[in-house]
């Protein structure tokens, strides 16, 4: 038990005598802060306290130091009136917060010895904290990486984002399917975000439109009527590293206007009295509500609308509140779009000039065309944003209007250009079969539109907007994403930073090209068996991860193939579970040589009405119950799903990683962030000619990882042709033993209604929409090749290394810089 009397008085100062002066402290006054808020904050005394209030007392403690950067940071940045960048994004995928903050602060070794001497333990005190609600993939994890590389170089900048009450959902593995429970991530509160109550929005919708003319018999819209909901900003403060600069995000949550009616509740109506605060609340419940249903799709809209309008409208005050007007509005402020999902935010900015400045069509559009910009993030239409045009004009009856507007005016500029073209102007309407093309309205509205990967910008403007990027050259560009090395080899895997610090020094921690130094010491037998014990150690704590999570004993020796990322058909888990039953099979029939011990392992959501998905989930947990009961098997091969992947176990994972799964079609991944974090750890990758695969496989050359498959190329010809999955099965004969396996029943024992895997079969045989057959026999030999490298531990750890070493490009930081340079001309602001 922990006992408030302070034993201790030496002091730890930080490792970087810069920041020493700002946040250095002796141990027994952090420990007497902690105490402190654990008898104020939260009314416990010592003896009584559970490891919970502990760990809020501890962030209570540590928040105070990050906010007084934090108000010298908001104050610097107001005094220069500084242009800033702002932006928006519907998920922030965070994780937890402490470990990151203390390291960027450079408190952790002091925290720890301050909880130390109150007789807790750090890491037993962390798992107190939840995974934040707040996002799902790789959006949002490349969102918070932005953020944090925004707070490090010094840039301005504010993130807004939606306060969602339970996440998405939490994910548990019931009669081997999925089930969505509620992510109630703020059950006993959470210190971290600070509410903002002066700070409320107002957001209107549904009512009607009205026009009346001005006294210069110009015709005025006045949006009346429907319903007015608030928006409750809560901000979270972002540490970069050094603790020089702290920004904010900025979360909305939703309340009704009126949330209790006493007249109601008085003539005993009890349920309607709270009728308006239930359904308001709803908008900000969860991320990404399912919307197979109509009223799912039209709260999807007026969730996405919410978060734009309160974020425009707080944008617009702290402009005018540093003395500013609309005159300089595009100088002082740049509106980054992440992903369509902000992109109604064009017409409601639109909106707020036309109906409430009073300007005219041009000098609206003048503004809102130069204040936003939109990155692109998938090449999958169905993944575009399209709202139904009754829905839209029933919800935002004004904003319907004025989408309309913009593409008349648009659309005669396209036919200016193309003149007769009746296909072009189809191709490039905002319009399409009764519904409103969002990612159109964002490239029509934004002054900037780029991809997240070099591939993936050339099929954005070849494939996804070919008249547009013909149209407007100079506005498409390439920003290949990266990751923040602040969270993905320092706390994450502390091993190896450790051995990295040891190695070349601590300056890639700030430039990610520093690892080049690392470089010769792939030939060094010192240096690769120090990288081969921390990636034991790392596999160990993952082996007892697995074990405590999923009662599945783990081999620590064995190749560990990690396939972790949202469950959808184009990352083809799929095709990973096909080639996962003919290396059984090889086992079951003597046919698997002399391959190494295997531990396949997933991990990933997939969205609650996309039934394929959940199908995938369910086959590969029923085969993973078959062969880790094979007693004839035993440790040679083990399949693992891990249950509601999230950040947290991610860091427990991908520093264990061996091979990197990254298998998505050619010419369907944007990017991917997990190929980046995986590569960063000493995972080797075996993927496809995909994303940002091309640039790594550029970076670490291709003798250090496994690439197969057809190219995008290839598969729009095999499309053209018209493809026939049937005819890969038939040729193959392997991949039809596989096939007729699946297809006989066998693995139907337990499963309840419908065979999942047989299923999958079918579905392959029939339709195989990302072309898992044709790439199949190609995919196995490159898991052979893995195989036998794997075996040859000297040769598979050099290519780790070296793989490490040439990741440097790939960091948040420098896509960061690029962004800031060539599209937000954003300048860096010292906080003295």
């Amino acid at each position: 038990m922990a006992t408030k009397k302070l034993q201790v008085i030496r002091t730890v100062t930080c490792a970087n005598p810069a920041a020493g002066g700002r946040l250095s402290w002796k141990v027994n006054q952090m420990a007497e802060r902690i105490l402190r808020h654990l008898e104020r904050m939260l009314a416990r005394e010592p003896v009584s306290a559970e490891l919970r209030d502990w760990w809020q007392a501890n962030v209570y403690a540590v928040r105070d130091r990050i906010l007084e950067r934090f108000i010298k940071t908001q104050r610097t940045q107001h005094e220069a009136n500084c242009r800033r960048v702002y932006y928006l994004s519907m998920e922030y995928l965070m994780g937890r917060l402490l470990r990151d903050s203390l390291h960027n602060c450079e408190l952790f070794d002091l925290n720890r010895a301050a909880l130390q001497q109150l007789g807790l333990r750090f890491d037993e005190l962390e798992r107190q904290e939840e995974d934040m609600g707040l996002g799902n993939g790789g959006l949002g994890r490349l969102a918070a990486c932005f953020m944090d590389s925004l707070a490090t170089l010094n840039y301005p900048a504010v993130g807004y984002g939606m306060h969602y009450e339970f996440g998405m959902f939490q994910q548990r593995i019931e009669d081997f399917q999925q089930r969505e429970l509620a992510d109630n991530w703020l059950a006993y509160s959470n210190p971290w975000p600070i509410l903002r109550p002066e700070n409320v929005q107002r957001v209107r919708i549904y009512g009607h439109v009205e026009c009346h003319f001005d006294g210069h018999g110009n015709p005025r819209f006045h949006w009346l009527g429907g319903e007015v909901l608030r928006g409750i900003p809560w901000d979270i403060p972002i540490v970069g590293h050094g603790a020089e600069t702290v920004n904010f995000l900025r979360l909305w949550e939703c309340r009704a206007s009126n949330e209790f009616n006493l007249q109601d509740f008085n003539r005993g109506n009890f349920l309607d009295a709270v009728h308006e605060k239930a359904r308001s609340e709803t908008i900000s419940k969860v991320l990404y509500p399912n919307d197979s249903s109509d009223a799912g799709k039209a709260l999807r809209l007026i969730q996405q609308y919410f978060f734009v309008c309160c974020s425009l409208k707080d944008i617009i005050r702290r402009h005018f509140n540093g003395g500013n007007g609309w005159n300089n509005f595009c100088e002082k402020v740049c509106i980054q779009l992440n992903d369509t999902h902000p992109a109604i935010g064009i017409a409601e900015l639109m909106r707020i000039l036309l109906d409430d400045v009073g300007f005219g069509w041009d000098r609206a559009w003048e503004i809102t065309a130069k204040t936003f910009a939109y990155t692109n993030h998938t090449l999958l239409p169905e993944a575009l944003e399209r709202w139904d045009v009754a829905l839209l004009g029933k919800a935002l009856p004004r904003h319907l209007q004025i989408i309309e507007e913009i593409n008349r005016r648009f659309l005669l500029v396209v036919q200016e250009r193309w003149p007769g073209d009746v296909g072009r102007l189809r191709e490039m309407s905002l319009f399409e079969d009764g519904h409103v093309r969002m990612g159109h309205l964002a490239v029509v509205g934004s002054f900037s539109v780029n991809g997240v990967a070099a591939m993936h910008s050339q099929l954005v403007r070849s494939v996804l907007f070919p008249g547009f990027s013909q149209l407007f050259p100079g506005k498409f560009s390439n920003r290949t994403n990266g990751v923040t090395p602040r969270r993905w080899i320092r706390t994450a895997n502390p091993r190896l930073s450790q051995l990295i610090n040891h190695t070349i020094g601590e300056d890639w921690i700030r430039n990610l090209e520093e690892l080049r130094r690392l470089e010769p010491y792939a030939n060094d037998l010192n240096f690769r068996n120090e990288f081969a014990r921390v990636k034991l150690q790392n596999k160990t704590d993952l082996a007892r991860f697995v074990e405590e999570r999923c009662s599945i004993s783990l081999d620590p020796r064995a190749l560990f193939d990690v396939h972790i990322k949202r469950i959808h058909e184009y990352k083809r888990q799929h095709l990973n579970l096909l080639h996962i039953l003919t290396h059984y099979h090889r086992l079951l029939n003597g046919r698997a040589g002399d391959a190494p011990p295997r531990v396949f392992l997933f991990g990933g959501k997939a969205a609650p009405g996309y039934a394929r998905a959940k199908t995938i989930i369910h086959a590969i947990n029923l085969v993973a119950d078959r062969i880790n009961g094979d007693s004839d098997i035993g440790d040679r091969m083990k399949l693992v799903f891990v249950p509601n992947y999230d950040v947290s176990s991610a860091m427990v994972i991908i520093p264990a990683a061996d091979l990197s799964e990254q298998i998505s079609a050619a010419g369907t991944e944007a990017s991917g962030t997990g190929n980046m974090k995986l590569a960063l750890n000493g995972a080797l990758t075996i993927g496809t000619l995909d994303g940002a695969n091309v640039e790594i496989l550029e970076e670490v050359g291709e003798n250090n990882l496994f690439i197969f498959g057809h190219t995008a190329v290839e598969l729009e010809l095999l499309r053209r042709k018209g493809y026939n999955p049937r005819s890969f099965y038939e040729q193959d004969e392997e991949l039809a033993r596989v096939l007729d396996w699946m297809l006989s029943g066998a693995f139907d024992g337990k499963s309840g209604g419908a065979d999942p895997v047989r299923s999958v079969a079918e579905n392959l045989l029939a339709e195989d929409r990302f072309f898992a057959l044709a790439d199949y026999q190609r995919y196995v030999r490159a898991q052979d090749l893995a195989s036998n490298y794997y075996l040859n531990s000297e040769l598979w750890y050099a290519m780790a290394i070296l793989t490490v070493a040439r990741m440097g490009k790939f960091s948040s930081d420098r896509a960061i810089r690029e962004y800031a340079r060539d599209i937000w001309k954003l300048s860096p602001l010292a906080v003295a």
